[in-house]
């Protein structure tokens, strides 16, 4: 089934849960509330004397309980990485799978450079290999794009295969730019 886009009280995106955590969550009165077409509906068991089955419906986006946290760090991961750069090598250019990519540091750790979002890109093995230990400057290599830290929509888009469109619809509406993986 499909997952379910969780949002704190404030409608800030805290992750991905399941169905069944949905369903819980429906059950245990925490969905504060829900944004979307509703998905189909999870069916329980029969009520003994009424006779009557239970039945939640579901939305794509639930707003959850609990306390709003201030700032979402996002986690640095190849998979998200490179979704970010569109599995495009951003020395060379060309499209890869994603076991053919690399990450690579812009300003090399040895020299420095932090892994961290602004300092990440996905480069092909051959690219990264060229590169060595070596600003893109000094490898006469230039980027094609800036690397940049997703904000929580975005990443939140980056860390998940399929995405219904209501979800898109809600992440979409504040990525900091257009963005081609977005289309």
């Amino acid at each position: 089934m499909q997952a379910i886009l969780r949002l704190d009280m404030a409608g800030q995106p805290r992750g991905w849960i399941t169905a069944h955590e949905a369903v819980s969550a429906y059950a245990k009165g925490d969905v504060i509330y829900g944004i979307g077409e509703p998905l189909p509906p999870v069916f329980g068991g029969t009520q003994r004397l009424s006779g009557l089955r239970s039945r939640i419906d579901l939305q794509p986006i639930v707003a959850i309980q609990g306390r709003i946290i201030q700032h979402f760090a996002p986690p640095l991961c190849n998979r998200t990485l490179f979704r970010r750069d569109d599995h495009r090598c951003l020395y060379c250019g060309q499209q890869h799978t994603r076991g053919e990519l690399t990450r690579d540091h812009v300003r090399p750790t040895s020299r420095g450079g932090l892994d961290r979002w602004e300092n990440v890109v996905a480069a092909c093995r051959r690219c990264n290999w060229q590169k060595d230990d070596k600003t893109p400057e000094e490898a006469s290599m230039p980027l094609l794009a800036v690397p940049f830290r997703p904000n929580p929509y975005e990443w939140h888009f980056l860390a998940k295969d399929r995405i219904l469109a209501d979800q898109m619809e809600y992440l979409s509406r504040q990525f900091k730019a257009e963005r081609a993986w977005a289309n």
